[in-house]
């Protein structure tokens, strides 16, 4: 582990019930604040190393550290964002956003006030009104239900952030939208993240590394850094080197998965 690091892999191996392994000699250190992405085939391991980083899970071989200490012991704040917002139909946003605080026993009756203007601070930093906050799921669009989703792990203050495709069922505008907006509150609080996704233009995007992840076993091929500089605006899309990395990123995608260039 480097001295920048907050979280160092190291020849990771995953297998489950002695089925083949998931993830092979797996190999990253992430230093704290970085907003990393990781693309690979589907299948790949991708969603079960994040899985490992938040401490839902146990390697089978190899150290895994955040900060010097096992993931399930480390004192670093975690929060995941899946794919499926999974909010509780019954709660309106602000109740289904003040859950985790409840569940780790940080929602004290003697603070009600200040938890609840910690809530409606959090839903603003999404682009979530006061009006919206009384709404039940089934009244939002797709796009606030994953903007729910996000506030309801910012909640908690996270120093890391496991996001697992959680734009992909989104289209493309509203996608390019909500990355805008991530992006602009990871720069806020500079959390650590690690995203996961199929989209190269995403990544390019929000990233300020690349892991291209090799086909099933996963382990990481590739570690493209991204260039640009933050803040990034939606006109860093049609730019040519933007378009260059891309390309990149893809090229090395096609390899990961055994495709012929």
């Amino acid at each position: 582990m480097t001295a920048t690091s907050l979280i160092s892999a190291r020849h990771i191996d995953m297998q489950f019930d002695g089925q083949p392994h998931v993830l092979r000699d797996l190999n990253v250190e992430i230093e704290a604040g970085a907003f990393v992405s990781i693309v690979g085939p589907s299948g790949c391991g991708k969603s079960t190393f994040l899985r490992l980083v938040a401490g839902l899970r146990q390697q089978t071989a190899g150290t895994l550290l955040i900060e010097n200490q096992a993931p399930d012991v480390a004192d670093q704040k975690r929060a995941f964002v899946f794919q499926d917002p999974n909010l509780l139909p019954w709660r309106t946003v602000a109740s289904n956003v003040l859950l985790p605080l409840e569940l780790n026993g940080e929602a004290h009756r003697d603070q009600r006030k200040q938890t609840a203007a910690h809530v409606a601070t959090t839903l603003r930093l999404v682009g979530l009104s006061e009006d919206d906050s009384q709404k039940r799921p089934r009244q939002l669009s797709g796009g606030m239900r994953m903007r729910v989703s996000l506030a309801r792990a910012l909640v908690t203050n996270p120093d890391i952030m496991l996001l697992d495709e959680p734009f992909a069922a989104l289209d493309d505008i509203l996608r390019q939208q909500l990355n805008e907006e991530l992006q602009r509150i990871w720069w806020e609080k500079r959390w650590t993240g690690l995203f996961v996704t199929h989209n190269v233009s995403e990544a390019v995007f929000l990233s300020q590394r690349v892991l291209v992840m090799s086909r099933w076993p996963g382990t990481f091929l590739s570690d493209i850094t991204v260039p640009f500089a933050f803040p990034r605006t939606a006109e860093l899309r049609a730019e040519p080197e933007f378009a260059r990395l891309c390309g990149q990123v893809s090229q090395q995608l096609r390899r990961a998965a055994g495709i012929a260039s």
